[in-house]
């Protein structure tokens, strides 16, 4: 079984957590969204509200870069403590570049970080999924050092590198407590590499994530409804889906629209949720009536699901049978909640097509022209599970819907 070394240190500031002070930026995330080949939001926290918030932009190798103003800040909606946000929209960036940020409000200043915008071209590309880094303050913290030195090393080492950090949902135990948000935007911080390398977030609510703090956290709009697809490259279409809303309705039919037409066009098609529709602990949700026949109808390559606190890898599915065209659904969260035992006597759990386990774990995902390749990292670099599946025969072709 293949191992994953984790030998970086943390040699700058940028790796421990930033005071969060008076106008001092802290708590910063990077956000992607719909095209992260050109376009990014960067959001961080102040203790003040203060008067001026900017991110000082520049493409790596050009001197002169630009200011560009925060377009949304206020007082979290929570109100102990009390803290402010700030989200700064980046547009019109070149693909495959690295960009140096620094956060600046009032004049204070943050540390110089950057970040890579997703390739434009038919590359391979690789990104991490996990779920549920509630309630495990210190394997948070630890799990998060982790992230940063895997994609530090996926770009010094002969890899895919890796592109961002799906996270399928609950992030702290009560969306409403912003004292626990405050803690994991800090912790969040530990995502930076140590040469100031940030790591894009690609957030899925879920169901401890209730109120308004989510929106506020990553930059959405007030009552946003928190679904919406990402092409990491051109082949690669990520579609996150709100499991905390109706799975019915507007967001069954804007889900069909979204497959259907990037089916015909998209190497790979693949999605992220919180609550699972093919459980390893819990009972299915309503999505396995609403989301699985259109997955299934669009072949979609690989469902990613959170809430259930355990390893999954389920056998591939269709019409409730293995079937090897089928769609295969990986998850259930490991970013630093305790863990629970899988009920391994499920059908779907079923070996050696399946595999179960517990672990404090991240999964990484890497796509090229004929396979994808998946791997569960362990909290101690591990490599608990590996698979690969090859690209669909139906690429291409229209939908059997």
């Amino acid at each position: 079984m293949t191992s994953v070394a984790l030998r970086f240190s943390c040699t700058t500031a940028v790796c421990e957590v930033a005071e969060l002070a008076g106008s001092t930026p802290a708590q910063w995330r990077l956000v992607w969204k719909s095209d992260p080949s050109t376009s990014a939001t960067l959001c961080w926290s102040t203790a003040v509200a203060g008067s001026r918030h900017e991110v000082l932009l520049r493409e790596a190798g050009v001197d002169d870069g630009v200011s560009i103003v925060a377009i949304r800040n206020g007082k979290y909606s929570a109100t102990t403590p009390t803290l402010f946000f700030h989200h700064a929209k980046l547009e019109k960036l070149k693909p495959a570049t690295k960009y140096y940020v620094t956060l600046v409000s009032d004049g204070q200043r943050s540390p110089e970080m950057y970040f890579l915008t997703a390739p434009a071209e038919d590359l391979p590309v690789s990104f991490l999924f996990g779920a549920d880094s509630r309630s495990g303050r210190k394997a948070r913290q630890h799990m998060n050092r982790m992230l940063a030195g895997m994609v530090t090393e996926s770009y010094l080492a002969d890899r895919v590198p890796i592109l961002a950090l799906a996270h399928g949902g609950d992030y702290i135990y009560d969306g409403r407590d912003l004292r626990l948000w405050s803690q994991w935007m800090s912790d969040h911080e530990l995502t930076v590499g140590p040469d100031g390398r940030m790591l894009p977030i690609i957030p899925a609510r879920g169901n401890h994530d209730g109120g308004e703090v989510f929106n506020e956290v990553f930059a959405f709009p007030p009552n946003d409804k928190n679904y919406y697809s990402t092409d990491l490259g051109p082949q690669l279409r990520l579609v996150t889906l709100n499991t905390e809303i109706s799975v019915a309705g507007d967001q069954q039919e804007w889900l069909q629209a979204e497959l259907a037409s990037a089916r015909p066009v998209r190497r790979w098609l693949v999605a992220q949720y919180h609550r699972p529709a093919f459980p390893a602990v819990k009972q299915s949700w309503l999505n396995l009536v609403h989301w699985v026949p259109l997955f299934e109808s669009y072949d979609l390559d690989l469902a990613c699901e959170g809430d259930g606190h355990n390893i999954k890898r389920s056998v591939p599915i269709r019409n409730f049978k293995v079937d090897p065209t089928g769609v295969v659904y990986i998850g259930e969260g490991g970013l630093g909640v305790g863990q629970r035992s899988p009920k391994r006597d499920r059908w779907y759990l079923t070996p050696p097509q399946a595999k179960t386990g517990q672990g404090h774990h991240v999964q990484l995902l890497t796509f090229d022209r004929q396979q994808y390749t998946y791997r569960v990292v362990m909290l101690d670099g591990a490599v608990f599970d590996e698979s690969t599946r090859p690209v669909r025969e139906t690429y291409g072709a229209p939908s059997r819907n």
